[in-house]
């Protein structure tokens, strides 16, 4: 039988070790809480029991007396991470109706996110630098959240196609190709140039997408990549 199979007693609430629990879970998030600040600043490899428990003033045991591992307390940044990100990005545009309305505030949100994070750093960024030529269960993690998040893109790209407000040949993977690649280079252009504009032309980047997949557009937008067409490098 593995741990999680093995059956719990779920202490009385107002019991001491009901408090005591309660505790342990406010320590925990306090440190996730931590370790999230500093992974933004130093990266998730930069994350080590001993600099948390400097930053956090706890003895290094304490620590990872709630994790057990460093890759433990990495995986749950990367958690915390994605819940932050669904809490500000993700359930507030759910309030917009289908369609366009929706999409709009799904990357509305996640520019505002990012107008932050180019001070602070994102971890989906950093972290794919990070762990794009790893295997392992950080990996693993990170690239479940970001697929996560690019799922619930793509549903709100169908639907928006449904409600008449795209073409009805648009193939969501490549406009969220598209999409993504506005964040990507606006992260490039505001954090590592220093471009002043960057946030106004990735804005603009996405009216432009929207454009060229609206209703009105012509038929003749651009297809999804299917050429087995060899690439010349930048010599040739």
């Amino acid at each position: 039988m593995s741990v999680t199979e093995l059956p719990v007693k779920s202490p009385r609430p107002g019991g001491r070790e009901g408090r005591a629990m309660q505790k342990g879970q406010q320590t925990k998030a306090a440190i996730v809480d931590a370790a999230l600040g500093l992974a933004t600043q130093i990266g998730l490899e930069g994350l080590s029991i001993g600099a948390l428990a400097e930053v956090t003033q706890m003895s290094k045991s304490g620590v990872f007396a709630h994790f057990g591992s460093r890759e433990e307390l990495q995986i749950s940044v990367i958690r915390e991470y994605h819940t932050r990100f669904e809490d500000e990005v993700f359930y507030p545009a759910m309030s917009e109706p289908r369609g366009l309305p929706r999409l709009r505030a799904l990357f509305a949100n996640w520019m505002k996110r990012t107008s932050v994070e180019i001070d602070s750093g994102c971890i989906y960024i950093s972290g794919a630098v990070e762990f794009d030529d790893r295997t392992g269960p950080v990996r693993d993690a990170l690239a479940s959240s970001v697929m996560t998040w690019h799922a619930a893109m793509k549903r709100a790209l169908a639907s928006a196609k449904e409600e008449g407000h795209l073409r009805s040949d648009v193939n969501e993977e490549q406009m969220l190709f598209e999409i993504h690649g506005l964040i990507l280079a606006l992260h490039y252009e505001a954090r590592f140039l220093k471009n002043p504009g960057s946030m106004d032309r990735a804005n603009a980047g996405f009216d432009n997408i929207l454009r060229l997949y609206g209703p009105d557009a012509t038929a003749a937008a651009p297809r999804s990549p299917k050429s087995n067409r060899s690439t010349k490098s930048v010599k040739e």
